[in-house]
């Protein structure tokens, strides 16, 4: 506990796994006699991000506790002291657990209600469908007051939601002033649900309503303490983080001192500190974590002037909270309505969508646990592709899909009894995507394509600095990470053809996405817009029919390469070359499984080099590798030097001396270990050996004849030189996607001829991807 003034409470001894995670416990038993003759204490509770976690999930203190258990905590203080206020920091619902959201959050809004919630800010995920909705659905349902002082009407300072509301108890007034994260619009809701507003900041709006609170003007509303709910917080349970120069640091310095305590949420961490306020006196600034697994305790003593004494915090495990409430209706109200949602959910969530053959996983950090947003997954990719072919009869090419999005993993292993391997139920598909989006459509051109996967590297100072784009089966991409902003993609191709600026192409994307979301304003931009009224998670349930069983998209669809200047004359022989590559792996795979990458020109193999799978924060450079080569020469004996992990191939003569060769300049193609490959509109000179031919024949055109079918491709003239690991031309494999079809999702990426127009975005660089064709695991027959 926090002791902003003398501390009236004793703090009990012993570390426990609470006090390990930054939570400090005191007090078994809620007390209200430790105040002084005349003086009235308040005890405030809180939980912030409760996300509708209705249900309990266990009753170890780092599990989420459910509503029921957490009602006969909020009970007990009350029992103890009538002086009790119950209040939330927001985010009661959205991104909620299949029991809430089967029915649109009105179970966790009714739990609430029965635990007589007194005041709420507005988190983000309230305006997940927009105003309309918070201001009808919810608020409609809602038996407590949503508060917000930033979000104001848009070209004013004029708030939109009511700013502040007051809860008296014992004679003093407490004002509860409400404030989101600036980073709401137009980043973390559709803009298109939000029209008519937009965010002022936090301090000075929350300073605006305190100073207007403690003037001594009725008319304008008037507080005895000040509480600030904020739905914003500091990243880490790091003091440092609560005070530092980021959007929170500015908050707990200059809020101003007329505010008590600063109760916070949004980044789901856990903390209880005491900062210093602009009048340099401490006060508490807290953050339970999330999901009702902790609740907050501020305990307030007034004096009879009504002038504060002293103010003390802590944050506590639900779980780990002993009390029992003598009066248990409204533990027994809220066990009623978790019992209903649950059978309803348990039935509906029961029904079988499909099978997949192993895990639909997102990105990770480097523990292997938290999610990344940043990294590419195969989720992502996999989901990008079901929404391709949910609009294929509005004529959708590609689709793009939000890392945010995607709430949890798409598992293999079972979840439980009546639930074997592989089987993916309507609960486990909803918890992936519980938002309820529509698809949209629209075209977009290439150079707004660009656009907006430049925009993954997200404006400077949010906490994620970058949003990996899932994007659908056919098209990829390459870029450069050390570029400059708004010069980082250096190539995109959908079916092996280079995306042109001035092409245009049909976009699905989804309706968050297709309004900005996320600070994607190149899908604003879209023209020829169209909702298809298709619901995302009905475009998964489609996507099984059609579907049964679905195979994990395992190739890379963003590839970091940055080689070598390439000479003015191009390179020669003996010419040293590197190729530095990065995004090579999924984070989410086994690190072992890594293997190696090499590069090679026509059937010469240049390097190879084992794969870094190092994960990197925050980001999708998981995957590295660098690859050194000198160009082979003419007059150079065959070798192969080995140093270390790196292959490098000084010349290669096959043939004998005496036989005819020819000199051509083959594309560097890398090559992946999954078979993948990626051919760069990079050259290098490669002598080959020719077929002595007679040059009077007229039956053959040399091997330079420019009437010669393919002579112009890379490859020796196959139709695009991708080549599937059974050795077959990848263009031949390709099947053609009649209208209505589900997309194809083996198909390759044909690789066009270097010599025929591949787009270079940013210079030496151009790219296409090519996808091999996922083998059955004891076939040779190359499948879907």
């Amino acid at each position: 506990m926090n002791a902003h003034t003398a501390p009236r409470r004793r703090r009990l001894a012993g570390a426990s796994a609470l006090v390990a995670a930054g939570v400090l416990t005191a007090l078994t038993v809620p007390s209200a006699a430790l105040a002084a003759e005349g003086d009235t204490t308040i005890d405030i509770l809180d939980v912030n991000d409760f996300h509708g976690r209705i249900e309990s999930e266990g009753t170890a203190t780092d599990k989420a506790a459910g509503a029921a258990k957490l009602a006969g905590v909020v009970q007990s203080y009350r029992e103890a002291n009538p002086n009790t206020i119950f209040a939330s920091v927001g985010d009661n619902v959205g991104a909620s657990t299949f029991t809430s959201l089967i029915q649109q959050d009105a179970p966790t809004i009714d739990a609430l209600n029965a635990m007589d919630l007194d005041v709420s800010a507005i988190g983000n995920h309230e305006l997940d469908k927009g105003q309309d909705d918070l201001t009808g659905r919810i608020e409609d349902r809602a038996e407590w007051p949503y508060v917000s002082s930033n979000i104001v009407k848009a070209g004013t300072t004029d708030p939109a939601f009511t700013p502040w509301s007051i809860v008296e108890r014992g004679g003093v007034k407490v004002g509860f002033i409400g404030a989101t994260t600036e980073d709401l619009i137009p980043g973390l809701v559709s803009p298109g649900g939000v029209q008519g507003l937009a965010m002022a900041p936090i301090v000075s709006q929350v300073n605006r309503y305190a100073e207007e609170l403690t003037d001594g003007k009725a008319d304008n509303g008037e507080a005895d303490v000040l509480v600030l709910l904020v739905h914003e917080g500091a990243t880490t349970s790091a003091l440092s983080d609560a005070t530092g120069s980021g959007a929170f640091g500015k908050i707990t310095a200059g809020v101003s001192s007329k505010v008590s305590a600063i109760v916070s949420a949004h980044t789901h961490a856990t903390y209880n500190h005491s900062i210093a306020g602009p009048d340099g006196k401490p006060r508490p600034v807290i953050q339970t974590g999330s999901y009702g697994v902790n609740f907050g305790h501020l305990q307030l003593t007034v004096g009879a002037d009504k002038k504060l004494r002293s103010i003390t915090s802590e944050v506590r495990s639900v779980n780990g909270y002993t009390g029992v409430p003598a009066d248990q209706s409204s533990v027994q109200a809220v066990t009623g309505i978790v019992t209903a949602a649950k059978a309803k959910a348990d039935v509906e969530g029961a029904k079988k969508l499909g099978d997949i053959t192993a895990d639909l996983r997102r990105a990770v950090q480097s523990d292997r646990t938290s999610e990344n947003r940043g990294g590419e997954s195969v989720l992502g990719n996999y989901i990008a592709e079901v929404q391709r072919a949910a609009t294929t009869r509005q004529g959708s090419q590609v689709a793009f899909m939000n890392p945010g999005g995607l709430r949890t993993d798409m598992l293999f292993a079972s979840s439980g009894a009546n639930d074997p391997d592989g089987q993916v139920t309507y609960k486990e598909a909803a918890l992936v995507q519980p938002f309820a989006n529509t698809l949209v459509t629209q075209d977009m051109t290439g150079q707004q394509i660009k656009d907006a996967l430049e925009q993954q590297w997200q404006p400077d100072g949010l906490e994620r600095p970058f949003l990996k784009l899932g994007v659908s089966d056919g098209f990829a991409y390459t870029y450069d990470p050390n570029a400059e902003r708004g010069s980082r993609i250096t190539a995109m191709t959908l079916g092996g053809a280079p995306i042109a600026l001035d092409d245009t192409l049909k976009v699905t994307v989804n309706s968050f996405l297709s309004t900005g979301g996320d600070n994607f304003a190149a899908f604003a931009g879209g023209t020829n817009k169209a909702d298809s009224g298709t619901v995302d998670l009905q475009a998964q349930v489609d996507y099984f029919i059609a579907n049964p069983v679905v195979t994990p998209p395992t190739d890379q669809r963003a590839v970091g390469v940055v080689t070598t200047p390439v000479p003015a004359e191009g390179f020669q022989p003996g010419d040293e070359v590197s190729v530095s590559l990065s995004s090579l792996v999924f984070s989410s795979d086994d690190p072992a499984t890594a293997g190696s990458v090499s590069v090679s020109a026509g059937d010469v193999v240049l390097a190879e080099s084992a794969i870094d799978p190092t994960i990197v924060d925050k980001r999708d450079e998981q995957g590295r590798a660098t690859l050194t080569f000198t160009v082979p020469g003419a007059d150079d004996a065959s070798q192969v030097d080995t140093a270390g992990d790196t292959v490098r191939a000084t010349a290669l003569r096959a043939t004998a001396a005496a036989a005819p060769t020819e000199t051509t300049d083959e594309p560097l193609v890398l090559t992946l270990p999954n078979g993948q490959t990626i051919t760069l509109a990079v050259t290098v000179p490669i002598e080959t050996a020719v077929e002595p031919t007679d040059p009077t024949d007229p039956g053959t055109g040399g091997p330079t004849d420019p009437t010669t079918p393919g002579a112009d491709l890379p490859g020796g003239g196959t139709d695009g030189g991708v080549t599937g690991p059974d050795g077959t031309g990848a263009a031949d494999q390709q099947p053609t996607r009649a209208a209505g079809d589900l997309a194809w999702t083996g198909a390759d990426l044909v690789v066009p001829g270097i010599a025929a127009g591949v787009l270079l975005l940013a210079g030496t660089l151009a790219l296409v991807l090519a996808r091999r064709k996922r083998a059955a695991h004891d076939e040779t027959v190359l499948t879907d």
